[in-house]
């Protein structure tokens, strides 16, 4: 098939699908030119779909159209000082083995301090209420 058929085609569907989006939104408030517009640009982009396994133009055939560039949330300073913090503190991977350079070489590295999430007094409630509720056989001193 010829690119030419593959458009044909891809506007016949594309086509035949926004008519009926379009029948089936009474609340569309969208113009013939601006339904027109966003359709122009979906086939030029490959964002249609083709034949029956859903897969969009785009996808099927995609050294014929510019790739999608990806957006982040995370600017490049925040990514750059994320990545400073993991190598000061040796949580990137050695090699293949998916070891992390502070638990290789422990001793390079600053023992890692985790903050509790509960309270002594919660622990100690919640210990209380397992012994009530019998899901505890014996009593711990805590």
């Amino acid at each position: 098939m010829t690119r030419t058929q593959i458009s044909t085609i891809a506007f016949a569907f594309t086509t035949l699908f926004a008519g009926q989006a379009m029948a089936a939104d009474t609340s569309a408030s969208l113009t013939r030119e601006q339904v027109k517009a966003e359709l122009a640009e979906a086939i030029q982009s490959g964002n249609v779909v083709m034949g029956e396994s859903s897969a969009r133009l785009s996808e099927m055939f995609p050294q014929q159209y510019a790739a999608q560039q990806a957006t982040s949330g995370v600017t490049r300073a925040q990514v750059n000082a994320e990545l400073a913090e993991a190598v000061r503190s040796g949580n990137v991977t050695r090699g293949e083995s998916g070891v992390k350079l502070n638990e290789a070489f422990p001793q390079r590295y600053p023992e890692q301090q985790y903050a509790a999430s509960k309270t002594r007094a919660e622990v100690k409630a919640e210990l209380a209420e397992a012994i009530s509720l019998g899901q505890l056989s014996d009593h711990i001193e805590a």
